[in-house]
């Protein structure tokens, strides 16, 4: 059994302090040598004494006790304690509904469960990390867009008043439209391009993809490959098709009810939200905007990467072939 977590001595701390007291140190003296109460050490000296030779040999005596009594004459009989177990199984409900249905205290129900170990049903196993990164700059890039509400004056998350909150939440003079931010990011060097617009159509999200196709061009990358998830704007969208078509860039599609395949962008749409959308108090949404610029420069520029050596994304862009120092 393990140490008590809260224990000031462990199994070699309980062993040296009882040979201390073997050696012909008092109890209080080595209590107070291995700063612990004497009754501790009149403890786990007695605990010595009494132990077997087998315990002796094994070193099972410096390890704490059980604190379950000797005797439980109110535990409830194991054959209702399985059937308990049982309806949780078959079920699935918990203690309270087990308990209307066996007729027991859902207390008493929720003590047999935590005791077989089944309170709380299992996790299924985790997935292992998909980790993947194309070669070179404009292999694949990621796109997807993230909202972020409008608003007039800073909110109860900064003014610490709430008293005005629910009074005005429906007020239509204070709901004035979602900010969609529009983001491409490059799966190899981690370069983002984002835009604001005041809505996610067809005509909205091909102009974006064309004036984010011409960013990379600027800097020499030529895009191979465009990832979206299953999005109406994106996959039923004629005018981006032919854009893509035109540009001879193969547009690939996530797995649907599956985020974590286009798991770049998603995780750049955090970053973002924390460090420039929720992470500075702004006294408007336009002031917010007009921030974003800046950020991105900082991220695209300066802003180490951790999943590329702690380097910012434009580095990536300048040493592709990796021949420069």
């Amino acid at each position: 059994m393990n140490p008590h977590p809260r224990s000031k001595l462990g199994p070699a701390g309980r062993l040296a302090l009882t040979q201390a007291i073997a050696d012909g140190l008092s109890q209080k003296a080595a209590a107070a040598a291995f700063c612990v109460a004497p009754a501790t050490a009149h403890r786990w000296w007695h605990r010595r004494l009494e132990a077997s030779d087998q315990e002796l040999g094994s070193g099972s005596w410096l390890f704490d006790r059980s604190s379950r009594p000797r005797r439980m004459p109110r535990l409830l009989d194991p054959v209702l304690q399985e059937r308990i177990c049982e309806c949780r199984r078959h079920t699935g409900w918990g203690p309270r509904l087990v308990a209307g249905a066996t007729g027991r205290h859902h207390s008493t129900v929720w003590k047999v469960l935590a005791r077989h170990g089944i309170s709380r049903p299992k996790r299924g196993p985790k997935e292992p990390a998909n980790r993947y990164e194309w070669p070179c700059p404009g292999d694949l890039l990621h796109m997807d867009v993230s909202r972020y509400w409008r608003f007039e004056r800073p909110g109860h998350a900064v003014t610490g008043d709430r008293s005005q909150r629910s009074r005005r939440w429906m007020d239509p003079a204070t709901r004035v439209g979602v900010d969609y931010a529009h983001a491409i990011v490059d799966d190899h060097s981690r370069l983002a391009y984002v835009e604001l617009h005041c809505d996610e159509k067809a005509a909205t999200v091909t102009a974006f993809v064309q004036r984010a196709l011409g960013w990379f061009d600027q800097r020499g990358i030529t895009t191979r490959r465009l990832m979206t998830d299953n999005a109406f704007s994106y996959v039923r969208n004629r005018s981006l098709r032919e854009l893509l078509e035109g540009r001879q860039i193969k547009h690939l599609r996530t797995q649907p009810y599956r985020p974590r395949t286009n798991g770049k962008v998603e995780r750049f749409h955090q970053t973002m939200a924390r460090e420039w959308g929720y992470g500075v108090a702004y006294r408007s949404h336009r002031h917010r905007n007009r921030a974003l610029p800046h950020w991105l420069a900082y991220y695209n520029e300066r802003r180490p990467h951790s999943s590329i050596r702690g380097l910012p994304p434009i580095s990536r862009v300048h040493n592709v072939r990796g021949r420069e120092s």
